[in-house]
C-alpha cells in the first residue's frame, strides 16, 4: 500500500491501515497526543494511511512509489555536478557546531585547501550543505570566495531540519534531497576522475554513523574498482586529535583477522593528523607548487585547537 508518514518528537506514534490492525512506536519527549487522519489517495487508488502523532509535529515523507522517483532524484544530483564541476568532498559529522574545536580546523581546512584546489585547479567544495563540520567545509570556501556546491537532506541526526532551504547558499547551489540513496550518488560523483583535468578528493572529517556510512562506501568502491573514475582519487582522513585511532586499530585487527588485505586499508586512503599534513598530501599527489605560508599558519591553529 502507497502512504505517506508523518513524523514526530513526542512519546509515540501509531500507524494504522484499518481497524483491526495497527502497529505503535515510543518517541521521546511529552505525552500529548494528537489523532491525524489523513484520507489521501496514491496513484495506485489506495488511502493513506491514519497517524497518531505526539506534540502536534508531523513532518511529511512521500513513500517511493516508484523507481522512478529515486532515478530522477539522482539525475538532479549529477546534473548539478555537471553545471558547478567536480571538485573536493568534505564528509563530516552535523553535530560538532561553532563550540567545538574540530569546527575551528574544518572551517580553516577548507578555506585554505580550497584556496588551493580551488584557485590551481578550478574546482568546486562539496558537502552534504548541513550543519556541524558541513558547516564549517561550507563557510571556509565561501570565505575564499570559491564555488561551493551541497546536497542537503531533510533530516541530520539528531535534529529534524525545519526547511528544505540552506540558510545561506544561492538555491541554485545545492539540492534538498529526499533520499539519502540519491545524497550519496552526488557526492561520490562529485569527486570522480575520468580525465587529468578531474583533480578532486573526498576529504573525511570526524563524524558518527552518517559520516562512517559514507566513507567506507567509498573505500569499498575504491577497493572493487566500481566508483566509476578511470584515475585515483585521494581520500583523506582527518584523524584530529587521535578522533579515528582506535576505528584504525581496529582495521589492524581485521588484517590479523584475514578480512582485509596486509596494507589494503592504508593503500586506500591518506591518514591525517593536522591540517598542514592534508595540505602537503594533496599538493604531492597532483605535484602542486609549494608555499610554506598558508600550511604554515594551519599548523599553528592546530596546535592552539586540541580537544582538552
Amino acid at each position: 500500500m502507497a502512504f505517506s508518514v508523518a513524523g514526530s518528537l513526542g512519546t509515540h506514534i501509531s500507524l494504522k491501515n484499518s481497524p483491526q490492525h495497527s502497529l505503535t512506536y515510543p518517541c521521546f519527549r511529552d505525552q500529548k497526543k494528537t489523532e491525524i487522519s489523513s484520507f489521501r489517495v496514491s496513484k495506485f487508488g489506495q488511502p493513506s494511511t491514519r497517524i497518531w502523532v505526539c506534540r502536534n509535529e508531523e513532518i511529511e515523507f512521500e513513500e517511493r512509489t516508484s523507481p522512478n522517483e529515486v532515478r530522477k532524484e539522482i539525475q538532479r544530483c549529477y546534473e548539478l555536478i555537471h553545471r558547478l564541476g567536480r571538485g573536493v568532498a568534505y564528509l563530516g559529522s552535523s553535530r560538532m557546531g561553532p563550540d567545538h574545536p574540530h569546527y575551528s580546523q574544518t572551517l580553516e581546512l577548507g578555506r585554505e585547501a580550497s584556496s588551493m584546489i580551488a584557485d590551481l585547479l578550478n574546482c568546486t567544495t562539496w558537502s552534504g550543505a548541513g550543519p556541524g563540520l558541513m558547516d564549517a567545509a561550507t563557510k571556509g570556501a565561501m570565505q575564499a570566495g570559491k564555488p561551493v556546491g551541497g546536497f542537503k537532506i531533510s533530516k541530520e541526526a539528531g535534529e529534524w531540519t525545519a526547511t528544505n532551504f540552506h540558510p545561506y547558499l544561492p538555491p541554485k547551489t545545492y539540492l534538498t534531497c529526499r533520499f539519502f540513496s540519491a545524497r550519496k550518488h552526488g557526492l561520490v560523483d562529485a569527486v570522480v576522475r575520468n580525465s587529468s583535468t578531474d583533480q578532486t578528493a573526498v576529504v573525511a572529517l570526524p563524524g558518527g554513523i552518517g559520516t562512517l556510512d559514507e566513507v567506507f562506501e567509498i573505500l569499498a568502491l575504491i577497493q572493487v574498482e566500481r566508483i566509476g573514475s578511470e584515475l585515483p582519487i585521494p581520500v583523506l582522513l582527518m584523524n584530529y586529535d587521535s578522533f579515528y585511532s582506535k576505528m584504525l586499530d581496529f582495521l589492524d585487527e581485521c588484517e590479523q583477522w584475514g578480512t582485509v588485505a596486509k596494507g589494503e586499508v592504508a593503500s586506500l586512503w591518506k591518514v591525517c593528523d593536522t591540517n598542514s599534513e592534508a595540505l602537503s598530501y594533496l599538493k604531492q599527489f597532483y605535484d602542486l607548487p609549494h608555499s610554506d605560508g598558508g600550511t604554515h599558519k594551519i599548523g599553528v591553529q592546530n596546535a592552539n585547537a586540541t580537544v582538552s
